[in-house]
């Protein structure tokens, strides 16, 4: 028997059944003796990322790490991306002299591990079990602080949000009535080595005022399905939109095109063709099912040809489990998540379909592995109460990460990446 996965969502409910499994059968994981690892050169430079390097050690310890988190996508590759940026975020912030304290680290170690209902001292037995060390475990976390610490020094003082710009927020989700948007989209990959060039033909996009004109634009460069229709989109309440898309399109008037959004692996724009307000209140939902499938290959043909096949052969969720059986369980990922805890681009691909509806116009592993995107189901929700505080901090998260995003792709398009 092989140590269980652990699924990392809200809480990580599955980590606490799943702490007792790997502390008895951590040695099926196949961990490195000393002479295996002298034979495999586990220690030798794998990539080179300016300065600093990531040995084949380090890779293989974050694929054990991502194994146990149970993480989407191809190991491999994501360990690899992962440690690149760790590097950047650590070497960028170390620039400007941010270091976080020990007294930070342990804090964010100790948060980490609270989501999973342990200490930190049993969650490093736990991945230890699993033949990651605590130092992985405690890098992994000094990483993001770092980021953050340096994407709010860095950016902290841009990202104001007007009361205008509140009460357009507000207004959006505790109207009344209901608006909804007429958009045209633009969803660009942008792996690492067109990143650069990529970001520069959105900031040229951007400046489109005609829907013929971007429509060309995306007939000729967008990744999504709508492409085939001038990337034009049907009419959508903006409370289906994702909650960091509204204020940005809602400050658009019709023709003008947002500025580029940052996704993973890609760049939005967004068009408004026309906007209105209906008498019916806009939907509102406290939990969103769905789930994704991945295919190894990213946007090739032969991934494609594999998504269309899936999409021919099942009509709800459940159909998935058909699909994945006999594979790692890391190709199948389901859930429900309160709206503000899907990821943007998950998000924004969800409120295009109805329940049974596939997208895969997304991808992860820098495009090496293509998303198969289905919609399980909305629960409705109830009226609440908006605080205009907590609507403010929303708001001005969304652009600090925004901002981030954007940062990371611009170190990563600088920097000297080299692989072994």
């Amino acid at each position: 028997m092989g140590i269980r996965h652990i699924t990392l969502r809200p809480f990580m409910r599955s980590f606490a059944r799943t702490c007792a499994v790997a502390l008895a059968s951590a040695a099926m994981l196949g961990g490195f003796t000393p002479h295996q690892a002298q034979a495999q050169n586990q220690f030798a430079t794998a990539i080179k990322v300016n300065d600093r390097s990531i040995t084949n050690f380090e890779i293989e310890e974050r694929i054990r790490f991502l194994r146990l988190l149970r993480a989407p996508g191809e190991h491999n590759s994501l360990a690899r991306e992962q440690l690149i940026d760790d590097r950047l975020k650590i070497g960028a912030a170390a620039a400007v002299g941010i270091m976080p304290s020990s007294e930070n680290i342990l804090a964010g170690m100790e948060e980490f591990a609270a989501r999973a209902n342990l200490t930190r001292e049993e969650f490093v037995k736990t991945i230890e079990a699993g033949g990651v060390s605590e130092q992985a475990f405690r890098d992994f976390v000094t990483s993001g602080i770092a980021w953050r610490q340096l994407i709010q020094a860095r950016f902290g003082g841009r990202v104001d949000v007007s009361e205008d710009e509140v009460d357009r927020a507000l207004a959006s989700t505790t109207a009344t009535g209901g608006v909804r948007v007429l958009l045209s989209e633009i969803i660009m990959p942008a792996p690492l080595a067109e990143a650069a060039a990529v970001q520069e033909r959105a900031e040229r996009i951007a400046q489109i005022k005609t829907t013929a004109a971007f429509g060309s634009e995306a007939r000729r460069y967008s990744a999504s399905p709508s492409r085939a229709r001038s990337g034009r989109l049907d009419w959508l309440p903006i409370s289906q939109l994702p909650a960091q898309l509204r204020p940005i399109i809602l400050g658009l008037a019709p023709g003008e095109v947002s500025a580029p959004i940052p996704l993973p692996n890609a760049i939005a724009l967004f068009q408004l063709r026309d906007i209105e307000e209906t008498d019916a209140p806009d939907p509102k939902f406290s939990a969103i099912e769905y789930a994704a499938y991945y295919i190894a290959g990213g946007r090739t043909e032969a991934a494609l040809a594999s998504a269309r096949k899936i999409e021919n052969s099942v009509d709800r969720c459940d159909d998935l489990y058909g699909v994945a059986k006999g594979q790692d369980p890391s190709v199948l990922d389901r859930g429900a998540k309160i709206p503000s805890e899907i990821p943007a681009d998950i998000a924004l691909e969800l409120a295009k379909l109805d329940p049974g509806e596939i997208s895969t116009a997304l991808t992860r592993s820098n495009g090496q592995t293509l998303v198969l995107l289905m919609l399980c189901g909305r629960t409705p929700d109830l009226e609440q109460d908006v605080d205009r505080a907590e609507l403010s901090l929303g708001l001005r998260n969304q652009r600090l990460e925004s901002y981030s995003n954007g940062y990371l792709e611009q170190l990563r398009a600088d920097a000297r990446i080299t692989e072994k």
